[in-house]
């Protein structure tokens, strides 16, 4: 029996909490609703407007945002109502996280069922999570001064982060799990290394393509238009601004980091094949190729039909981006947490 259980189900439902967090923050960035709220009010604001007059001010104080000036100038109140609910949602659903961390840990930490090298850890959760609420609101900032969208470089460091806390929390309740005893070999304890790092590294160009729209630059596949190396690629000065700010090039990096996480995974998969690796560890590359090649073709069917559809499929692959970091970490502990 392990005397973990419910601080292992207890992190795990924050995982499930955070990732819906995720899902529904692309949502909302998805149909514009994120600068629908236009002030930050930690304990006020989890009480939406009730009546009618609650509803004009808050969507006066909407009228003054470059969003409403520039782009939704022709929305009524029932527009507005639309947007302002997925970003209250988003906002809620963050407020019962932390709720859903701190009350727990106090009765653990109260009752002494925290091993005394766990609470630095969870600390650490906390900072995370009191820090992406910060970063939420200055990723919002960002929109309601000249510009109607958030700035890509804080949306990358919003999404980041939420990924961040997230995987930290699950490492930690996979930590507390009991595992039965493995022989990594070297090169699948070095690729899942790698094939981690680089779904971080895509989650941030995901990131930088989702919040400059380089998504609907190019929709074709699997050339960029008429050639594979697109030809605004270097526009920009100096050139190494290319790198984050020209969507063209935005997109073709996130296109290329998927070719070669694929390969990586590919080629662990090969590898495990080859050499049998015990089942749990097997099964875990077996779960990361499905996932990738899932995630895969997610990725060709939206940039194919991202114009049709953009909530939904763009919201469908922020999921499968989260599918594999899950794996990713995953399989990373498998190949840490050994006795």
């Amino acid at each position: 029996m392990n005397n973990n259980k419910p601080i292992i189900i207890w992190l795990l439902t924050g995982c499930f909490l955070i990732a819906a967090m995720v899902v529904i923050g692309g949502i909302t960035r998805l149909t514009g609703s994120g600068l629908s709220i236009t002030q930050w009010k930690l304990v006020t604001g989890t009480i939406p407007p009730l009546n009618e007059t609650q509803w004009m001010e808050e969507f006066d104080e909407y009228k003054q945002t470059p969003q409403f000036q520039k782009i939704n100038s022709h929305f009524e109140l029932e527009d507005f109502k639309n947007i302002y609910w997925w970003e209250y949602i988003h906002r809620l659903v963050g407020r019962s996280i932390g709720l859903i961390f701190l009350i727990p840990f106090l009765y653990f930490l109260l009752r002494k069922k925290l091993e005394r090298s766990l609470i630095p850890k969870l600390l650490i959760v906390f900072f995370l999570g009191g820090l992406q609420g910060f970063i939420g609101w200055y990723m919002v900032s960002s929109g309601l001064v000249d510009n109607p969208y958030v700035a890509h470089y804080r949306l990358a460091l919003h999404l980041v982060t939420a990924f961040i806390t997230f995987g930290y929390t699950l490492w930690i309740a996979l930590s507390l799990m009991k595992k039965e005893q493995l022989n990594t070999p070297a090169l699948v304890r070095t690729f899942s290394w790698v094939i981690l790092l680089i779904v971080v590294v895509q989650l941030i160009y995901g990131a930088f393509v989702a919040g400059t729209k380089a998504g609907f630059i190019y929709n074709t596949f699997p050339l960029m238009g008429n050639s594979f190396i697109p030809p605004e690629m270097g526009t920009l000065q100096p050139a190494w601004l290319n790198l984050f700010e020209n969507t063209v090039t935005l997109q073709f990096i996130h296109r290329c980091i998927a070719y070669l996480l694929t390969l990586m995974v590919v080629i662990l998969w090969i590898y495990s094949l080859k050499n049998k690796l015990q089942p749990v560890l097997q099964s875990a590359v077996q779960l990361m190729m499905l996932i990738v090649m899932f995630q895969v073709v997610l990725g060709i069917i939206t940039i194919l039909n991202l114009h049709l559809n953009p909530v939904f499929l763009g919201s469908l692959h922020q999921f499968g981006a989260l599918m594999v970091f899950i794996v990713s970490v995953y399989l990373v502990s498998l190949t840490q947490f050994q006795r």
